[in-house]
């Protein structure tokens, strides 16, 4: 029997899957207003943060760190732990890789304490073997771009301080690190922050005077226009994303008067561009769900670095929903964190 063609917007979950997810897209539509503003209050109740932890737990550490005082920035340290238990397997005195790793959340939504990306860094932090440094970036709409973009940047920069980094005589476990195999990744929104903050760092390489990016991971990063792709038309009603809370999330997001044509949400355009032709630009990852209706601007975005001779790769998940990652059950997302470990791994790799 000849097998059916792909139908629907979503493909098979198990219950308690559709209720998380049911749940997020209930947060994002209970706390956006109609003038552009955010309900924080109610937001803060929906989505409690979760403590760092410097006991272990399931081999990873953590730990919140200041990045800059003046604004102030934090971010959270993960790291894992060689005596913790649970399947530690670090070396303290190995220096690690270090990831930064930038949220999703629309620009507006979420936080580095937020339940679901303590785990999700967790989990890279024991599968890549590195240090995890997430950036608590300011969100819209009271922070409009590019504030992400600067707190990103900001947190390069501290990390190229060796004075700013934790040291183990003073935090127990915690490794060195090693700032020449550095990589900025994040899912969504944070994957677009990782990107422009790979383009900022690219134009400014020779004022870094230790730290190096080896590679930008980018998990179904959020870009847009002001037409209406195939996938966005075809894959209404798919979880997580649709084009109402997109359109709202860049208005909250962008200046005042600006449309999706706007650097920030097109990657293609030509303000964009600045950046990546420096051969500072590191190797990219792009990851697509074939479910997730942002689908079409993440391609147009890899054909946009291949076009200009960068060294970059997709990797297609075509039974992936949009955030599919930060659900541990997915097998997508337990695959794309044996390739975050082979990619760190390689220092980049060969593209």
């Amino acid at each position: 029997m000849e097998k059916p063609t792909k139908k629907g917007v979503a493909p098979p979950m198990a219950w308690r899957t559709r209720l998380s997810i049911l749940a997020a897209g209930c947060l994002t539509d209970a706390t956006c207003r109609a003038d552009g503003t955010i309900n924080r209050r109610l937001l803060n109740f929906l989505d409690p943060h979760v403590p760092p932890s410097a006991a272990p737990r399931n081999g990873v550490a953590s730990r919140d760190v200041v990045v800059d005082p003046a604004i102030p920035l934090r971010a959270r340290l993960f790291y894992p732990c060689p005596s913790g238990g649970g399947g530690g397997t670090g070396d303290a005195t190995k220096p690690l890789p270090v990831v930064v790793f930038f949220h999703g959340g629309g620009f507006a939504y979420l936080s580095a304490a937020s339940r679901a990306y303590d785990a999700a860094c967790r989990r890279i932090a024991r599968y890549a073997g590195a240090a995890v440094l997430s950036v608590d970036y300011r969100r819209s709409p009271e922070h409009r771009y590019p504030t992400p973009y600067d707190d990103g940047l900001a947190a390069l920069r501290f990390l190229d301080d060796p004075n700013n980094h934790p040291l183990a005589a003073d935090d127990g476990d915690v490794p060195p690190l090693d700032v020449t195999r550095c990589f900025v990744a994040g899912d969504s929104a944070g994957a677009n922050i990782a990107h422009h903050v790979a383009r900022r760092y690219a134009l400014a390489s020779t004022t870094f005077a230790n730290l190096r990016l080896a590679g930008l991971i980018a998990i179904q990063p959020f870009f847009g226009g002001e037409e209406r792709t195939p996938a966005e038309l075809r894959l209404v009603g798919a979880p997580i994303v649709s084009v109402p809370r997109t359109d709202w999330l860049w208005r909250a997001f962008l200046p005042p008067g600006a449309d999706r044509t706007h650097e920030a949400a097109h990657a293609a355009s030509p303000a964009g561009a600045a950046g990546i032709d420096s051969p500072a630009f590191p190797p990219a990852t792009v990851v697509i769900g074939g479910y997730d209706p942002l689908q079409d601007w993440q391609r147009r975005y890899y054909e946009t670095l291949r076009g200009k001779g960068k060294a970059v790769r997709v990797l297609d998940y075509p039974d992936a929903i949009h955030a599919f990652y930060i659900f541990p059950e997915f097998a997508e997302a337990r695959d794309l964190m044996l390739r975050i470990k082979d990619i760190v791994a390689g220092a980049g790799g060969e593209h």
